[in-house]
């Protein structure tokens, strides 16, 4: 059965991450893998959630499975810290469907899509995050891009991407991300989501939204507060949410999916049709990680806590946003990465072409994804310094 199979090409990221784990040199650096690190560079357990987690192994009495909806305090809790108090909600025209992970929820979305019209047309920011294809197209449907990074000033080629984006034939779906752009750290600016939401409703698109750093780039309201405004005036709307940035539960796979349909009537529907669509792909959600975040939101206490931990990663992300821009400011005696510091989010597109990439990865150590995408969040503060060093050496060298 299997002898034709052909091996199938490395993960590009995946080879960055081995060669970084082969490099013997103990002043590496690891700007590569999309992960929150702490000054000490651990990925951090944080305190509300051990707690959490402790509490609910105390209390726990039962690994039955909880439904095929999930966990049902998690969705409610998930539903607020992204939509907060919205009219939608009181309407009764929102679902939520636990995950595993963002990805289950984008993959979920994608199947929801394709059985409402087959083979629909999926346009996606360019770039965006390298799962995003796979994820769409494994479901039937097929990818378009819009221009969405304009390199030359580190922010959004946001008239570009409206000119593409009108030329959508109605009921093409638009993929955009909530905030904290993957890879690129560029966001659209509240007034540009205004813009966008009128495109979207004049033009008869879908938006489907990937939210997967809500509170890593201003705020968690500052960070949902486009998606809600498209909420607030668009018939329908798709939400994946990911909780593994911003509760720090990357291996536990926790997530949603939230639909938005044009009354309780629709909204009803599409939950019928999401818990089928899920019962095919995996049965049931595992539960561990959403009953943390659940415990979580029922505490005042662990709420606050855990929101206090998220501003202080937020405070040192954006720190050394600032930092590495001042740093390679004087060692380049230029601007050309102040872009660093506007940007939000764990991520930057550096625009260093292939060679530059390899020569801080041979030369210095300093492993960054092969598009030059930037990981702010895993670069301690005591290596700013040494890592623009390298980068301006690089660059001299030409």
């Amino acid at each position: 059965m299997f002898s034709q199979l052909e091996p199938q090409p490395a993960d590009a990221l995946l080879a960055v991450m081995a060669a970084f784990a082969a490099d013997p040199s103990a002043k590496k650096l690891d700007l590569g893998v999309g992960v929150y690190r702490d000054e000490s560079g651990l990925t951090p357990v944080m305190r509300a959630v051990r707690e959490a987690e402790t509490e609910l192994l105390t209390a726990q009495n039962t690994k039955t499975y909880v439904g095929p909806a999930g966990n049902r305090p998690f969705a409610d809790f998930i539903e607020t810290l992204t939509l907060g108090d919205h009219p939608v909600r009181r309407a009764g025209r929102v679902v939520t469907l636990q995950t595993p992970g963002g990805c289950g929820a984008l993959r979920l979305a994608a199947d929801l899509i394709n059985r409402a019209a087959r083979g629909a047309r999926v346009a996606m920011s360019d770039p965006t995050w390298a799962n995003h294809v796979p994820l769409l197209t494994g479901a039937g449907l097929v990818v378009d891009t819009y221009p969405y990074y304009d390199v030359a000033t580190g922010g959004v080629a946001f008239e570009s991407m409206l000119e593409t984006l009108k030329r959508l034939p109605a009921g093409a779906v638009v993929l955009l991300h909530g905030a904290c752009h993957n890879p690129t750290g560029a966001d659209l600016s509240l007034d540009q989501w205004r813009v966008l939401a009128e495109l979207l409703g004049t033009r008869g698109l879908m938006p489907l939204i990937d939210i997967a750093y809500q509170g890593l780039g201003e705020g968690l309201d500052q960070d949902a507060a486009g998606l809600r405004l498209l909420a607030e005036r668009l018939p329908e709307l798709l939400i994946a949410v990911s909780c593994s940035k911003n509760f720090g539960l990357y291996r536990e796979r926790v997530g949603a999916i939230i639909a938005i349909g044009e009354g309780p009537a629709q909204a009803s529907i599409l939950m019928s049709h999401l818990q089928a669509l899920a019962r095919r792909m995996y049965s049931m959600s595992p539960d561990h990680g959403a009953a943390i975040v659940a415990t979580i939101g029922a505490s005042a206490r662990l709420s606050a806590e855990w929101r206090a931990e998220l501003d202080t990663m937020r405070e040192r992300v954006n720190r050394i946003r600032r930092a590495v821009t001042q740093a390679l400011n004087h060692e380049l005696q230029s601007q050309r990465f102040d872009f660093i510091a506007a940007q939000r989010g764990m991520f930057s597109v550096l625009g260093l072409d292939s060679q530059t990439v390899l020569r801080l990865r041979s030369e210095h150590h300093v492993y960054l994804a092969n598009d030059s995408r930037m990981n702010l969040a895993g670069l301690p503060e005591s290596a700013v310094g040494r890592f623009a060093s390298a980068l301006a050496n690089v660059i001299r060298a030409g």
